[in-house]
């Protein structure tokens, strides 16, 4: 999907200055194969958890299913929230730079075929959780939280909490 219209609108008026927005990503599983879903992003060939902006009133399990289900054409329902942190600051070519509060959500696959959904990503595919392929640090962490039983993770002075 394209830039939401709520950015837009702010960078007419902040131009590239750093913005904080609020993101989710989804560790979407199924169950009775012991997989978990991932994307193959067009910008930079990397395998990634489904993930995106939360819109202004959006709730992120509500986030986490539309983006599921724009990107990769599957059909979801939350189980739960694996925790909440932060990215590091993100510089994007065009010079617009943002960093995000991460929250992480399980969800359960319900229906649909996996398959591209949009152009932000190359591929879509599942993946026994034991091979699953080299992604970025932030996205390796969302997938251990989601996979990990317990209560909810964040960071607190540096250190993974539970």
């Amino acid at each position: 999907m394209a830039t939401p219209e709520f950015i837009l609108d702010l960078r007419e008026k902040v131009g590239h200055a750093p913005l904080w927005l609020s993101g989710c990503k989804a560790v979407v599983l199924r169950d009775d194969d012991g997989e978990v879903l991932l994307v193959r992003r067009a910008d930079n060939g990397a395998w990634t958890l489904p993930a995106g902006i939360i819109d202004p009133g959006e709730e992120p399990a509500e986030t986490a299913v539309r983006e599921v289900a724009e990107e990769t054409c599957v059909q979801c329902v939350p189980r739960r929230l694996a925790g909440v942190g932060t990215t590091h600051e993100v510089a994007y070519p065009n010079g617009d730079r943002v960093q995000y509060l991460d929250v992480v959500m399980v969800m359960d696959a319900v229906a649909g075929e996996a398959a591209v959904g949009d152009e932000e990503n190359l591929e879509v595919a599942w993946f026994a959780v034991d091979e699953v392929p080299q992604m970025p640090e932030l996205h390796a962490r969302g997938l251990r939280w989601g996979l990990e039983a317990g209560p909810a993770r964040f960071v607190h002075d540096g250190r993974e909490r539970p």
